[in-house]
């Protein structure tokens, strides 16, 4: 359809209708000017004469003379015509869009030649407002009521609609449709208070549209072409994302386009195996391209691979940033068949070579790389690139340098074509926390390829490998050590039973006043400080006595914030940060407690020049558990408790080393390196797991995690949980009073102990109360003389660990013939130890070692009465 052509000549406005505003006012002005010299002249007739009044006559007409002869030449208007400046009347009169403009009531103030020829108008009669000119057409009529609206609130718009047939089909030579845009906006009023015109804009772009409906055809036709050729092809950004993907790529992987948008892939979504390493490789100079033919799978959204071969093109920013890119994919399946069998077999090597699991680079005699694999480069990326494989960069630039006279001896035997040569650790030139296992094999037979190879190194991370080796050796050593420290404390203890019962019995017989009392004290206290140092190894050993309870962590630490602030000094800062709601925990107030005392006064002594110790509590969820990335913690819910200190830190090379018995690092005497070890013991007993984070000179962080605690049924209770429970109100290790009576009277016990020592001061002591003891050096015989006294025993005390037959499998007997029968059980070691090898109804009282005299009594008193 054509289009009317606007000339380049001067055509004239269809409609000028300028206003001219102070023209009235300035003949008004004029005529009373005049009137008012009129009457002058007759009122001052008489005065003529007078030489005032000549002068002023004198006056006003040389003004007069002057005001004409300007007017003459046009140097002043006495009426001035309302016109525009040239300029700008020509450059609206020229416009090639149609031009009007109209008052706020509609009516039409001007309207330029392109505005008639597009609306068929050729004089000022025929000109319509744009109200009747779109009052036919509903999509028209709409566009200008909206605008019209806009400009009444002082807003200025633009709108295009379609027209079935042409504004002025006679001027336009078509009867077709045709597009318009129609543009409006307020002219302010040039003087102040003067009236706001609205300036319309028309024009006709219908050929701008049948322009961009042929591009969008022959894009729509190129991008059908793109999506149905018989390659692939992707595009992705400078961050790998995927820009775009064809429908044959997509076919081929599976991939659903209806839910694609850029970006939602990434081209190592992609590549299978190790194959982004390869591409990746690929990199430009600053500025420039580079395209690599490459080998390799991709993945299909099931999870199989496709072997296909990429002809990529990667992209460079001038300061050497990567760019986009652009990839097509040619797939290998079914193109096979037509190639040659040595082409194939190559490019099948191709694939397996690149998508093995291990790094291999091949070397000439002297080291330098001729060939990588994609894991290679990806293993040992950012110290060799493909331009440096390329250059021919030696291997032992991915050698630490201490480990680099290995290598160069294994080449030499590669050289000498060795058949056995020893592989060797190594550790990441860049990065000791990443270990290495390089293999060197001599190659025996030079290809026509690659005659100057003379070995191929193969390379695996066995950094895993390293850590589980070292958790694995640490964790052997903690539990040796816990092994041997639990079974010195058992027969420890045995030995300090034994010397305080004797000295209890020899106090009985001592006065105060007679020499020898001083010295029995002594012996008594110093033993208790030996049970003391031997509940720490138990502690370690995870084998000593607790009473677990359930407990509020904020509630514990408050209760204990002034004990720690009294213990650690003036000069450092007591701080805690309470997490909120937090869950409840389940272990031995008491023994918490000693764990959260000795952190704190490590932290202390770590800070000789003062400082602050923060203890901070949180829930932690299974998924923050396993953020924290902890080897030993298992993803569960907890209760962190952190002790943080601005202390000097702890040295790498002693961190595996600071939980194990009597290692400190303070001076001789002044520790005896059981505190860290003991707090180790507790934790683990009770379920939980604690954790060293420490910088040197920056301090040490604590972190302890504690499971959280959920209620359960009386029902659902485990036995070893419910027998243990049972024991707990006979265990006198401490009671808060004395009973009244502590004797015997008519009661028969039969003690049960392997060790003469503490049997024989068991036996002496319970005899001073009044008891009737039999004694037994083991479980089988305890059995008999149970036998032999036709059951008439009150009550059993018995030690856990016998000969021949242990104490749970006394009590297990005994049961069977006399289910009445009172039990205490003896040991050194926790009843939990043992409680859940006993059924689930068995009932039995628990005294822990060492006791005293008087603890032996009131647990025998006490399960008697019970």
């Amino acid at each position: 359809m054509s289009r009317i052509r606007q000339e380049v000549e001067y055509q004239a406005p269809l409609v000028e209708r300028g206003s001219r505003p102070g023209v009235i006012l300035r003949i008004v002005l004029l005529a009373i000017v005049l009137t008012a010299s009129a009457g002058a002249f007759i009122v001052f007739k008489h005065q003529l004469d007078n030489e005032i009044v000549l002068g002023i006559l004198g006056v006003l007409a040389m003004v007069g003379i002057f005001f004409f002869v300007s007017a003459m030449i046009g140097f002043i208007e006495i009426m001035p015509q309302s016109r525009p400046d040239e300029l700008t009347q020509t450059f609206v009169d020229t416009q090639p869009e149609g031009t009007l403009i109209t008052d706020r009531k509609g009516r039409i103030v001007y309207a330029n030649a392109a505005y008639g020829a597009l609306t068929g108008a050729t004089r000022e009669s025929e000109a319509q407002t744009l109200e009747a000119l779109f009052s036919r057409d509903r999509e028209a009529a709409e566009s200008v009521y909206r605008l019209t609206n806009g400009l009444h609130e002082g807003k200025e718009g633009a709108e295009e609609f379609r027209l079935l047939r042409p504004l002025a089909p006679a001027a336009t030579g078509g009867t077709g449709p045709g597009w318009y845009r129609l543009k409006a906006r307020v002219l302010p009023p040039r003087e102040k208070g003067g009236p706001s015109l609205y300036v319309w804009q028309i024009a006709d772009i219908t050929s701008e549209r049948d322009e961009q409906e042929r591009f969008f055809k022959e894009l729509q036709n190129a991008i059908d072409y793109l999506d149905h050729a018989p390659a692939g092809f992707f595009s992705a950004g400078r961050r790998g994302e995927i820009l775009y993907l064809n429908a044959t790529l997509a076919d081929w992987l599976g991939i659903d386009l209806t839910k694609f948008h850029p970006g939602s892939l990434s081209i190592g979504d992609l590549v299978a195996g190790e194959g982004l390493a390869l591409v990746q490789s690929v990199q430009a100079e600053p500025g420039a391209k580079r395209t690599e033919t490459l080998e390799l799978d991709l993945r299909r959204s099931n999870g199989r691979s496709l072997p296909v071969r990429l002809v990529h093109r990667a992209t460079a920013t001038r300061d050497g940033a990567p760019g986009e890119s652009r990839t097509i994919v040619l797939a290998r399946e079914g193109m096979d068949e037509t190639e040659q069998s040595g082409s194939l077999a190559a490019r099948r090597f191709t694939r397996f070579f690149n998508n093995t699991p291990m790094a291999i680079a091949s070397v000439d005699g002297e080291g330098r790389i001729l060939r990588t694999n994609a894991p290679f480069l990806k293993l040992f990326s950012g110290v060799v690139s493909r331009d440096d494989i390329d250059r021919g960069v030696p291997l032992e630039r991915v050698i630490h340098d201490s480990d680099r006279p290995r290598f160069e001896a294994a080449l030499a035997a590669a050289r000498d074509r060795q058949g056995d040569i020893a592989p060797f650790d190594s550790l990441h030139p860049g990065d000791d926390g990443r270990h290495f296992r390089f293999y060197v094999n001599a190659v025996i037979d030079q290809s026509d390829q690659a005659p100057e190879e003379a070995a191929i190194v193969y390379a695996v991370e066995i950094t895993e490998q390293k850590a589980l080796e070292r958790q694995m050796a640490q964790t052997q050593k903690m539990n040796a050590v816990g092994t041997l420290a639990g079974g010195i404390a058992h027969d420890f203890n045995n030995v300090l039973t034994a010397i305080l019962l004797s000295s209890d019995h020899l106090l009985l017989s001592a006065r105060p006043s007679d020499a020898s009392f001083a010295d029995l004290m002594e012996i008594k206290r110093n033993a208790n400080r030996a049970a003391v140092l031997v509940r720490q190894l138990l502690a370690f050993s995870r084998k000593q006595t607790m009473r677990p309870s359930v407990l509020q962590m904020t509630d514990v630490i408050g209760d204990l914030r002034m004990l720690v602030d009294r213990m650690t000094g003036t000069n450092v800062r007591i701080e805690v940060d309470y997490g909120r709601d937090l869950w409840p925990v389940k272990t031995d107030l008491g023994q918490f407690e000693q764990v959260l005392i000795n952190l704190a006064v490590n932290a202390r002594d770590a800070m000789p020049d003062g400082g602050t110790i923060t203890f901070r509590t949180r829930n932690v969820s299974a998924a923050e558990a396993a953020a924290y990335n902890y080897r030993e913690l298992p993803p569960a819910e907890y209760v962190e408790i952190d002790v943080v200190d601005q202390g000097t830190g702890i040295p790498p090379e002693l961190r595996d080393k600071i939980f194990e018995p009597f290692f400190t690092t303070k001076d001789v005497g002044k520790g005896t390196g059981l505190g860290l070890s003991m707090v180790y013991g507790i934790i683990k007993q009770s379920g939980g797991y604690i954790f060293l984070d420490s910088e040197v000179g920056r301090g040490t962080t604590f972190r302890i995690f504690m499971p959280r605690h959920i209620e359960e049924s009386v029902a659902a209770v485990p036995a070893a949980d419910a027998a243990a429970e049972s024991s707990r109100a006979v265990a006198a290790a401490a009671p808060a009073q004395e009973p009244r009576d502590l004797t015997g009277g008519s009661a028969v016990v039969l003690l049960v102990e392997d060790e003469e020592a503490v049997r024989r001061g068991g036996k002496r002591m319970l005899e001073t109360r009044g008891y009737t003891v039999h004694e037994a050096g083991s479980g089988v015989e305890a059995l008999d003389i149970m036998d032999e006294l036709d059951g008439a025993v009150d009550i059993v005390v018995s030690d856990v660990v016998m000969p021949e037959m242990d104490g749970p499998t006394l009590l297990t007997e005994l049961r069977k013939r006399h289910p009445d029968l009172k039990f205490i059980f003896v040991s050194g070691y926790a009843e939990d130890a043992f409680a859940r090898n006993l059924p689930a109804d068995a009932k039995f009282g628990f005294l822990p070692k060492p006791f005293s005299l008087k603890q032996l009594a009131e647990a025998v008193r006490e399960m008697l009465d019970g």
